[in-house]
């Protein structure tokens, strides 16, 4: 444990209070396996950019790397989701689409300077509104106050891996409103665990409930506990193998992304005064002066990816504490757990660093899903499933309405192995925010092929740049091309299938409702 020796008491008296002010009892009856109301309780693990590529479940470069005991348990007992996508992969809006089951341009959560209104329906006021106990811990990222929640302790914005201030409904603040709330003594991932587990101990033995366990993790700046710190002394890791992608002309793609280089700078700023970024970086100094490209790349990412096993490994280790936990109170058959990060991330791949465009290392959402009463153990599911389906799956297992703008659709029989005979086959991806470097654009992509449209015109959307960039096409045939090393959409082969996904492209679009009727610009570009 890293916290002081007062600390968990601390939170076990929060807890037992309540930070809404609202009492709470403690249980001291004896342990039971079963609850008078026979609904699961559901337990919603959620981390920050923790990509499939750093799971060891979903196979990779780096599978026999990464320390993952307990999400390999979770694999084992439950199901994995081979084919879990983002409908716009930053942070903000991820969690917005999780929370209300709506697509950006219904929930309202663009980017990441909007905020989700406490007005908003979401699975929590749900789950809340037909007997739940529901709880929220970690990192909220939502700007506005959280509601539909008994029980809330949050990071102030992103929140710090080390003493993070957190914030309760006796001291909330907007984000905008200055960084306000109380200093948690120790390592943030293993508070938000801790926060969990007392409330999984000091609960309504009658009722069921809903505890989401947000990290912060596997965040930037990817930091981790001192008892991690010699984990993968020495360890020189497999390379992706466009590691060394230098620029648009051997893939053909029509974007320049973020490249590992931008990393480098970032620390090499910091490690000259840590003032001027807006976080701190473990072990630094860094340089690559003096280096060559290759060589200067190759360093940076030998510590992007030691930093980031590290700070995973922190995150499995602490499910393992939850998984125990419930273990304990006799809670494992009748609960459904859930570890999903909001998004995926590069980590080297085509020489990239962060998320946001519709690549697969970005675009996937590793999943796992157990609950041993329905779903059969060590199984994976191949269905298309989107992030604005969480809320409807979760209100399902609750016997709630799924929230009012859900346009998700629960996927609880296809865990059961009995997938509906009309599930969707394609899915359809937005991103945005405009930076020349990551123009905003618009997507399909079915199990085969993948069509992206980078439109590169901000629009009315926060926190972009004004600068548009020309139009552009991607397209890959992710059964040849799983890497997507080469865009294909000049290539005549394709040209039927092509023609085939603009137009199942524009009825994607009319179905889900994006029709950007309030944008004239958006029409002239598709024209």
């Amino acid at each position: 444990m890293s916290f002081r020796p007062d600390q968990s008491m601390k939170i076990r008296q929060a807890i037992l209070f309540g930070f809404a002010g609202m009492p709470l009892f403690a249980c001291t009856a004896p342990k039971q396996v079963q609850q008078a109301d026979e609904r699961p309780n559901i337990l919603f693990i959620l981390s920050d950019d923790h990509t499939s590529q750093a799971w060891g479940i979903y196979g990779g470069i780096l599978g026999d790397y990464v320390r993952n005991e307990n999400i390999r348990r979770l694999a084992a007992e439950g199901c994995v989701l081979e084919n879990c996508f983002c409908t716009n992969s930053i942070s903000v809006p991820s969690r917005a689409s999780i929370l209300t089951g709506a697509y950006s341009h219904r929930n309202g959560v663009y980017s990441l300077s909007d905020a989700l209104s406490p007005e908003a329906d979401h699975f929590a006021k749900q789950c809340r509104a037909v007997g739940y106990q529901t709880a929220l811990y970690g990192k909220w990222h939502l700007k506005r106050r959280p509601e539909g929640f008994d029980d809330f302790r949050v990071f102030h914005d992103q929140g710090e891996y080390h003493d993070p201030v957190m914030k309760s409904p006796a001291n909330w603040a907007d984000d905008d409103q200055g960084k306000r709330g109380d200093t948690l003594r120790g390592f943030s991932t293993d508070i938000v665990a801790d926060l969990t587990i007392e409330r999984i101990r000091l609960r309504e033995k009658d009722k069921p409930f809903l505890i989401c366990c947000h990290f912060k993790a596997t965040h930037e700046p990817w930091d981790f506990p001192e008892r991690m710190e010699h984990l993968y002394d020495g360890v020189a890791f497999p390379e992706p193998h466009n590691l060394m992608e230098f620029g648009r002309e051997a893939s053909g793609r029509v974007f320049d992304g973020q490249p590992l280089e931008n990393l480098a700078l970032r620390w090499e700023t910091a490690s000259a005064d840590p003032s001027q970024w807006w976080c701190v970086y473990p072990e630094l100094p860094f340089t690559v002066q003096g280096l060559g490209r290759e060589e200067g790349r190759r360093k940076t990412y030998g510590k992007l990816v030691r930093d980031y096993l590290r700070c995973g490994a922190t995150i499995d280790e602490n499910i393992g504490r939850l998984l125990r936990t419930l273990d304990e109170e006799g809670l494992s058959e009748n609960t459904v757990v859930i570890y999903v990060s909001d998004q995926g991330y590069f980590l080297g791949e085509h020489g990239f660093l962060d998320k946001r465009i519709m690549y697969e290392e970005s675009l996937r959402m590793p999943f796992v899903i157990r609950y041993p009463k329905e779903i059969p153990s060590g199984v994976r599911n191949r269905d298309i499933i989107l992030n604005i389906d969480f809320a409807a799956l979760l209100t399902d297992y609750a016997g709630a309405p799924a929230p009012e703008l859900s346009q998700g659709r629960s996927f609880r029989r296809n865990l059961a192995g009995q997938t509906p005979v009309d599930w969707r086959d394609r899915m359809y991806y937005r991103y945005w925010t405009h930076h020349r470097i990551r123009p905003a654009h618009m997507g399909i992509r079915d199990h085969r092929y993948k069509l992206i449209f980078f439109y590169g015109d901000r629009l009315a959307t926060t926190g972009s740049e004004h600068v548009a960039t020309p139009p552009g096409w991607e397209f890959y045939d992710l059964e040849i091309d799983p890497r997507e090393d080469r865009n294909r959409y000049d290539d005549p082969a394709y040209a039927g299938i092509i023609a085939r996904m603009k137009r199942e492209l524009l009825e994607l679009r009319r179905e889900v409702g994006d029709t950007d009727s309030d944008t004239p610009r958006m029409k002239k570009i598709l024209d």
